[in-house]
């Protein structure tokens, strides 16, 4: 089998806990080993033999589940903001349908801070960390789209302001596969109210409506709320995205109407 649905990111946005959800779904089989694989992004050399030993045989799987269709997926957090992902997904999975998770960037860049200070992938604190990005990253996304073999660490690990600028990315992946095979999921009303919205995207892709027992955030690291000032004064760096943005979610992103409001 190969995957007909790809979960690729945003990183910190939900991405496990969806994986969690998909994994659980009587209609769903998960990847063999792990959420994901990396095939299209850093992996993406290794060829299309190796992509599909990650996934499960047909046959195995239906009896496991007789007289259900089966599908499969995986979750890359980091093929929404990889600049070869969307053409590679594309090209290879020309049926499949993409979910995108989005949440407020300034507090998904905190959470992804904290996220590489804790696997040992960062040792700057987040002020001064955000004021190395532009020099950490300077030309990388150029040379990852250029020289199709590259890798980057500083553009994976350190990217807190660039992957909260959501709206290019999608644009990218609706370019690529079509606006009706990219799916936006708005995490924070996700978890507000995660039964009805995750409803609402299993019929999007086709899937049979199956209602979760339970739906928890998985893999989350909390902290304090920024100040509303600092919180505010980020936000500004985001603004052209968020209306990009805006356009696929068919309302303001949830952050957004958030401001409005306070």
């Amino acid at each position: 089998m190969v995957p007909d649905i790809i979960v690729v990111g945003a990183q910190r946005a939900g991405t496990t806990t969806m994986f969690r959800l998909l994994s659980e779904h009587p209609d769903l089989v998960r990847p063999t080993a792990t959420k994901g694989t990396s095939y299209f992004d850093d992996e993406y050399h290794r060829g299309p033999r190796w992509y599909r030993a990650h996934f499960p045989l047909g046959p195995l799987a239906r009896l496991a589940r007789p007289g259900r269709r089966l599908r499969t997926f995986e979750c890359g957090g980091y093929y929404l903001f990889h600049p070869l992902a969307a053409d590679r997904i594309a090209r290879d999975l020309p049926g499949a349908h993409v979910v995108v998770l989005v949440r407020d960037p300034v507090e998904r860049a905190r959470s992804a801070h904290r996220h590489e200070l804790a696997r040992g992938f960062e040792s700057l604190p987040f002020d001064a960390a955000l004021r190395a990005e532009e020099r950490r990253l300077a030309g990388e996304q150029e040379r990852l789209a250029t020289e199709p073999r590259s890798t980057s660490f500083e553009h994976r690990h350190h990217a807190y302001l660039g992957r909260g600028r959501y709206g290019e990315q999608v644009e990218r992946f609706v370019s690529a596969l079509g606006p009706d095979r990219v799916h936006v999921v708005d995490a924070d009303r996700f978890f507000a109210d995660p039964v009805p919205q995750f409803a609402a995207l299993q019929r999007r892709l086709g899937l049979s409506t199956w209602v979760p027992a339970a739906v928890e955030r998985w893999n989350a690291r909390p902290a304090d709320p920024l100040p509303p000032d600092e919180h505010a004064d980020l936000l500004t760096h985001f603004a052209d995205s968020d209306a990009q943005l805006a356009r696929h979610l068919d309302q303001a992103p949830s952050w957004r109407a958030e401001a409005v409001a306070r």
